[in-house]
């Protein structure tokens, strides 16, 4: 049995679409933007999208934002903070923080799809304080350090 994604439509997503999976195997579902008329973000900026929907989520559960592959390639926008993270005690309504890295205006306007919502399991940890680490054969290489002699 799936888990259960509560959602509330507020006022201003009356008439939008519930968020959805695109086909059978999707592991996103489409928010849609909850813009009155149209929204545009000019290169080089950002913005707050409202998607008209507060959710419950499962216990144990985060709700992951992430960009629509689509808008990234075409356009250049993308999701700021991503994967934004929704937590599941969060009630507020679903903001997508999208940014134009695009060269041209980019104008998002009334049940646009904007980004996806993948909900996945999370563990929240116990907490130790060590002296030391473990080693590793890694160590402590950064960046872009394995796979080199």
């Amino acid at each position: 049995m799936r888990p259960l994604l509560r959602i509330q439509r507020l006022a201003h997503a009356e008439d939008l679409e519930l968020p959805a999976y695109a086909t059978d195997q999707a592991a996103g579902l489409d928010l849609r933007a909850a813009v009155e008329g149209a929204m545009a973000i000019a290169p080089g900026q950002h913005a707050m999208v409202p998607t008209g929907l507060a959710i419950a989520l499962p216990a144990g559960h985060e709700g992951q934002v992430r960009p629509r592959s689509g808008l990234a390639h075409r356009h250049g926008v993308t999701v700021l903070n991503s994967p934004g993270t929704i937590d599941a005690d969060y009630r507020g309504e679903v903001k997508v923080m999208l940014i134009n890295h695009g060269h041209q205006p980019f104008t998002i306007t009334r049940g646009d799809r904007i980004a996806q919502l993948v909900v996945a399991p999370v563990v929240q940890v116990a907490i130790l304080e060590v002296d030391a680490l473990d080693e590793t054969t890694r160590g402590d290489g950064g960046h872009g350090s394995t796979g080199l002699q």
